[in-house]
């Protein structure tokens, strides 16, 4: 999975319909390229890729300023299943990476309130699991010819599944009590679909 593929989809889907520098300018804006990796050539190589699987209509053809014609795209309904696809797997699986789990946290808005809460309540499950098997290969030691200093890699995934439990905790209890503006809420949540420019 890609983070880069589900920003591009939320931007598009935003919009209602947008062109390659459209979605490049906004992701830009939230330094999508530091903290999801998201580099501008792979903005547009998502954009021909997804539109080629039929996950995009090329809607508009406008001529560039001083280079190429711009494309504009907007979300086919395989497109747009596609993107809540890609966010409630990005919510509740903690095997992700964090790229993946950065753009999904941006666009969570676009679901109900509930649904973001249940789907973080599962990744916080499968922390648990994760922490017990963590604890287990701690245990073990040396165990079945490891070499002694893997048990610090093994304290490493132990310390980021505490961050991240306390982190998803964190979250749905501010979900819980009200705390941004959601998909079903009555104002216009963030990331959700605009009317068609």
């Amino acid at each position: 999975m890609s983070a880069t593929r589900l920003l591009v989809l939320g931007v598009v889907r935003m919009y209602g319909k947008a062109h390659g520098y459209q979605v490049r300018r906004e992701l830009l804006s939230w330094s999508a390229d530091k903290w999801a990796n998201v580099q501008p050539g792979s903005i547009y190589h998502a954009l021909k890729k997804m539109s080629a699987e039929k996950l995009l209509d090329q809607v508009d053809v406008e001529p560039g300023d001083s280079g190429p014609d711009r494309v504009a795209y907007r979300l086919t309904p395989e497109g747009d299943a596609e993107f809540e696809l890609l966010l409630t797997k990005s919510l509740s699986s903690p095997s992700i990476t964090g790229f993946e789990m950065s753009a999904a946290i941006t666009l969570m808005t676009a679901l109900p309130r509930q649904r973001v809460i249940d789907l973080l309540q599962h990744h916080r499950v499968d922390l648990e699991g994760d922490y017990r098997s963590t604890a287990l290969l701690l245990e073990q030691g040396t165990q079945h010819g490891k070499p002694p200093h893997v048990a610090a890699l093994y304290r490493l995934w132990e310390k980021h599944i505490e961050a991240s439990s306390v982190w998803v905790r964190d979250l749905i209890e501010r979900l819980e009590a009200g705390e941004y503006v959601m998909a079903d809420d009555p104002e216009r949540a963030f990331g959700e679909p605009g009317p068609a420019q």
